[in-house]
């Protein structure tokens, strides 16, 4: 929603705020992979217990995400390696904090909340997942309440403000509902789409 919502309008700010990173061509790759490190260290926080720092780690993870494609964009390397290093990268990101805070679950002995944190995982995943599919057919396919970046940020306030479990909850529960958004999302295109196909080949034949 929030890349829908603002696109590439944050690019100007970004720009303004980090003017470092433009005066001269920078590997976006090298940051897609440093943000990542970033998340994978705010995963060892959560699992520690440590969920102040892990809050700011995936800030600072999140904004080298936010940065990497206005880079890539802006010295003109924008790649198709570098698009999907950054999805799969993602994905890891995105397991590794959940795994993390069921550790952390796991390890005071809270099987209720090690469960909401692995059905949190499994269901963010799928979001993802569903999309990726979904765009072999249907081209330009985003749709849902609760994306990445609001995932991020709400785990991210979570930590920060004591509330990792509701953020859990808040997460799975928009999650759940952009996965269900989706499928009956690329239901009705992917329908569209094969009932032109049927019609074209009457036609044809």
């Amino acid at each position: 929603m929030i890349k829908s919502v603002f696109g590439h309008r944050l690019d100007p700010w970004v720009r303004g705020l980090l003017p470092f990173l433009f005066r001269r061509p920078v590997n976006p790759n090298l940051l897609t992979v440093l943000g990542t490190s970033v998340s994978l260290a705010a995963a060892v926080a959560f699992a520690g217990g440590w969920f102040v720092t892990a809050g700011l780690l995936m800030l600072a993870g999140g904004l080298c995400d936010l940065v990497d494609g206005i880079v890539a964009r802006a010295h003109g390397v924008s790649t198709r390696f570098g698009a999907f290093l950054d999805a799969t990268l993602d994905r890891l990101s995105d397991m590794a904090l959940l795994l993390g805070i069921a550790m952390y679950f796991a390890l005071g002995g809270e099987p209720r909340l090690v469960l909401l944190a692995g059905y949190t995982l499994v269901v963010t995943v799928l979001v993802s997942y569903a999309q990726a599919r979904a765009e072999i057919a249907v081209p330009s396919f985003r749709v849902g309440v609760l994306e990445r970046a609001e995932r991020i940020l709400i785990l991210a306030v979570g930590a920060l403000s004591g509330y990792v479990i509701l953020a859990l909850w808040i997460i799975a529960i928009g999650s759940t509902v952009t996965v269900v958004q989706r499928f009956a999302r690329a239901y009705r295109e992917m329908e569209r789409i094969d009932a032109a196909e049927r019609a074209s080949y009457e036609v044809n034949t």
